[in-house]
Formats: structure tokens, sequence, C-alpha cells
């Protein structure tokens, strides 16, 4: 049965826990995570350089997303990163052989009491090897050179034949390499425990791979002969440039794309607001008419009556995950505990007496916040039915066991910029002006109301002007400013959204990722500081590279008992990248 896009969200999620736990076993780092299919150390990214560890975890199975752990696990234990970033070569072609080789060399470096790491890292190699070779890469002479000189290089090091599939077909271009690698070949060999030693025969073969690619290319020129099976050939093994972008798979929910951006930078991560005259911060039920607001909840308490979500398991499911022991007086007539000395007379006239002791109470409860903020930009009209049911019912499940909730969302107060941006236009649109817009912060549920209260005023959500763009970097710090004025001892941000920040005058006058760098920032700091927990609720995407915590939902199926099963796992720490 073909899996849904949710089910390999939550596939895919589940691998990388079990990666990113295997590399934090073997490396001793406890800051190793995976977010959006890639492996990060804290918040610095660690690119993947051998193409043989480049995978698709939709289509490949757990047995070689566990060679890539092993592979990242060995490079991180046994290569000086600063060493090799010196000796790397500048030409792009000799880099990726270089890079290879590097990886090669660690993966010789497993441990032979873990016999099964190995296993893995043959069998990845040689299930890489048969794809590429099966691709047609290989029928390029540049695509044919790289591939020979990878299997000569991986068998000398692992004192094994080539595979046998491909033996016949390289043989020629092999032989004539002999001559020229074989003393490079031997000291890989003989060298692969001291890495400076290593480098200088694999700077040779590097060397040597460059100028001959070099020579090729300048032979075809122009022609079709290198045309795409080379360049295909050449991606394939780009080790240089980090090709991880996605597996391309439309079926699959989707990564949040992002990357970086100059202008944030270049101001060193100082985030600018042009003005703010024109911000607000508004009670949402007050932007809708009580009428309208009337109607929007008759339409969301129907939708909620069908799909006949179990509160009280859901309650009792986040009471598992949120209850903590807490004092409730004292019991006496104790036959255990601390003595109680107004009962010593009973010990003497009755001898056998075992009450006399007192102890402490304790039941379960409460001490959290709760804050759910929701991304009301244009694209969330499509889903804020679902939305907005499963916000309220986690809501009402969470005040069941005694927690405060907050209800918040975020929006712009007009499109294009607005009056921000017509006053960075008359002032002669100076350079580098920061976010431009007016901001807007709406509050469906403060976290004094109930509710039974606020219930009327939750329906706004459902009022389709009130959606426009999204500066997500500045609601995730007004939401966590909110939380931390409350005295519970546990806050927690939920941040629901189905994209990247977006707002079309701010990118245009800075950069296409100066806002996502800004949330990359902010959710950063907030979980350094530890006051509060931002967790990212990604609707139709994976807002990975953006939340450490977080988990992919697709709202066009029904809010079921195992979406709200996967979301009390969030809250409680399971899920995480």
């Amino acid at each position: 049965m073909t899996e849904s896009a949710q089910q390999q969200a939550r596939r895919q999620q589940r691998i990388e826990e079990l990666c990113a736990a295997s590399l934090r076993a073997m490396t001793g780092q406890a800051d190793l995570h995976y977010r959006g299919r890639r492996l990060y150390r804290g918040e610095s990214r660690l690119p993947t350089h051998a193409a043989h560890l480049r995978i698709d975890p939709a289509q490949d199975d757990f047995a070689d997303c566990r060679a890539v752990a092993d592979g990242m696990a060995l490079r991180l234990l046994h290569s000086d990163t600063a060493l090799h970033r010196r000796l790397c070569p500048e030409d792009a072609i000799e880099r990726l052989v270089f890079e290879l080789l590097e990886q090669l060399r660690a993966e010789t470096r497993a441990p032979d009491d873990m016999p099964g790491m190995a296993d893995n890292l043959l069998r990845r190699f040689e299930h890489w090897s048969r794809d590429f070779y099966r691709s047609g890469l290989t029928e390029g002479s540049i695509g044919m050179l790289l591939y020979t000189v990878a299997q000569m290089c991986w068998s000398r090091l692992q004192a094994r034949p080539v595979l046998e599939e491909t033996e016949d077909t390289i043989e020629g271009i092999r032989a004539s390499l002999v001559g020229e690698m074989g003393t490079a070949l031997h000291g890989l060999r003989r060298h692969r425990h001291d890495q400076a030693a290593y480098a200088e025969h694999a700077l040779a073969i590097a060397r040597l791979v460059g100028e001959r690619v070099r020579t090729e290319q300048a032979q075809a020129g122009d022609d079709d002969e290198a045309g795409d099976p080379e360049e295909g050939a050449t991606g394939a093994f780009a080790l240089l440039l980090d090709f991880e972008e996605g597996d391309g798979d439309d079926t699959a929910i989707a990564t949040a794309a992002t990357g970086r951006s100059k202008v944030f930078e270049d101001a060193a991560q100082a985030y600018r607001v042009y003005t703010t005259r024109f911000d607000r911060e508004v009670a949402a039920g007050k932007l809708v008419r009580r009428a309208l607001l009337r109607e929007n909840r008759e339409r969301l308490d129907q939708a909620v009556a069908e799909q006949g979500i179990n509160l009280p398991r859901l309650a009792r499911r986040l009471g598992s995950v949120l209850w903590e022991p807490r004092p409730d007086g004292w019991a006496y007539g104790e036959e255990e505990g601390c003595i109680d000395g107004r009962r010593l007379a009973q010990l003497v006239s009755s001898p056998t007496e075992r009450r006399l002791f007192y102890r402490e109470q304790v039941k379960l409860g409460t001490d959290c916040a709760v804050s759910l903020l929701i991304d009301c930009s244009g694209s969330m009209k499509h889903h804020i039915m679902p939305v907005a049911m499963m916000a309220e019912s986690l809501i009402r499940a969470l005040e069941m066991i005694g927690s405060s909730t907050e209800l918040l969302g975020f929006t712009t107060g007009a499109w294009n910029g607005g009056r921000a941006y017509q006053e960075w236009m008359s002032r002669g649109r100076p350079r580098g002006p920061g976010r431009l817009n007016e901001v807007c912060h709406m509050v469906f549920k403060d976290a004094d109301r109930s509710w039974r209260r606020a219930r009327t005023d939750i329906a706004a959500l459902l009022k389709p002007d009130l959606f426009r763009e999204g500066i997500d970097g500045e609601a995730v710090d007004w939401a966590c400013e909110r939380l931390l004025a409350r005295p519970e001892r546990r806050r927690l941000l939920i941040v629901i959204s189905d994209g990247c920040p977006a707002d079309s005058a701010t990118n245009l006058a800075n950069d296409a990722y100066y806002l996502d760098n800004h949330l990359k920032e902010v959710v950063a700091r907030r979980t350094r500081e530890g006051q509060v927990e931002v967790l990212g609720l990604g609707v139709g995407l994976d807002l990975s590279p953006f939340y450490r915590r977080c988990l992919a939902t697709d709202m066009s199926q029904a809010l079921d008992t195992h979406l709200f099963d996967e979301i009390v796992e969030l809250i409680g720490g399971r899920h995480r990248r």
C-alpha cells in the first residue's frame, strides 16, 4: 500500500531521530541532530562530503540511512577539519576528489569490535556504485574517469575487489591510470591512519584527475560530447557544493526552502525594523462583526462535532507528558512516615497502635503555560478550518488538565508593505531598511480567559480578510515575551505554519532570505536561553530548517487520534531534529 505524504514524513523523521541518536552515541557530541534532512552540530550545518553518503530517505532503506550516520560519525571522529580545510585544493574537480578520498579514509577506521558498521558502509558503497553505473552517468568519459578513480581508491583502502558488475567496464581506463596512480594508491593504504601523510597522496590523485578532466573538456569544447552525461557525472560527484536540496518527490511533504541572507549577515545578524509606528497588537474579536463571529462559531462547532474528537482521551495523553507531582497537604494517622508527636500517648495506652505517623500528600498537576501561535499569512486560508479545529481541541484538553493556554496569530496590516513601504519610498528608498510592513499581532484567547469565555473570539480565525503576509521571527519573539510574563514554571510555544516567512516589500528591499534568517536567529536564541520551549507544527510542510523540535502534518486528512498522539509526542520531546 502506498504511503501517504504524512506517513512518509513521519517515517523520515523517525529515521533521522534514530540516526542522530546513533551519531551522538558514537561521537559523544550531544548537539548533533538532523534538520530538514541535513546534519547539524548545534546551529552549524555539517555538509555530507561524499556522493555515496547522499541518500533519499523516502526511497532508500534504513540500512542506507544508518550507513550514512556511521560514515559521518567516523568522519567527525577521525578527520581534523582544520587540517583538511587548509590542505583542500581550490580547483573544483580536485577538491571533490580530495573530499571523497578523505571520507573513504575515515571509513577505514571502523572499529574491529563493530563489524556491523563496516558491513553497513560496504553495503552502502556497493549500492551507490550500482545505482551510479546503471543511471548511465558512466557513458561519458569524465563520468567514467571519476567512477573508476572512486572504485580504485575504495578497493585499495578497503583491501577488497572492485564491484564485480562493473569490473570489466572500467578495466581499460583502470589500466591506463595504474602507472600514474600506483605510488599514490600505495600511499593511501599505507598512511590511512595519518591524515597529513595521507593527504599528500590524495592531493596527487586529485591533481591527476583534475588535469585529465581539464584536458577532456578542452578537447571537447562546446561539442555535444561534453554535454549532459559529463555534467551529470560531475554533478553527482559535486562534493564541494552541498547539493542536498530535496528528493524531488511531489507526493511527499516538502521541506521549507531557505538559504543565507547576505544583508542579514553583513549587519552582523542585527535585525532591523524600518518603522514601528504602524504596528499593532489587537484582540482578534474586535476585527470581526459580532454577527459574523456568531456565524463562524456555529460553523466551527459543527465541524468539531463531525470530527468526533475524544477530548477526555486527548487530555489524559497530554497529562501523561505534562503532569508532575505537586504537594497537597499532609496525611495523618499513617503507618509510616514522620512520627506525629501528638499521637505518642496512644503508643503508651495501646502498644500495638501503628498509626502514629504523618507524611506529605502528593497529587498530579501541571505548572505549564502553552501558547499556540498561528501563521495568518495568505496561504493558510486554505487550511484554517482544520487548524482552528485542532487548536480548539488542544486548548480544551489542556484546560481539562489545568494548563494555562493562549491562542495568538500574526499577519501584516497590509499587502506589499503598506504605509511603512510608502514612507520608505517617499524618503528616497534608503539602503538596507530591514522589515518594511505593518506588523499585526492578534490575540484570539489570552491566558487569563477560559475557553468558554473566549470561544466566540476564537471563531475570528475563520475570517479570510485577516490573512495577508507573515513576519514569523518578530511574532515568535512577541509570543515568547508574553509567556515569560506568566508565573508558570514550564512554558511551551507551538508555532503552526505552512511556509517560510514572507513579506514581498521586505524581500525586495533586502533579499529573499532576510526574514528566514531572522526567524532562525530568534528560535536559536530562545532555545539557548531555555526559558521557553519553541516547537514547530508544519501544515503540509517540514519546518525543520527553522525549528529543532517539529512535526510535519497533512491537514488535508481528517484530524484523527494518531495526529493528536504525534502532537503529544512532540510536546513530550519525542520529535526532534
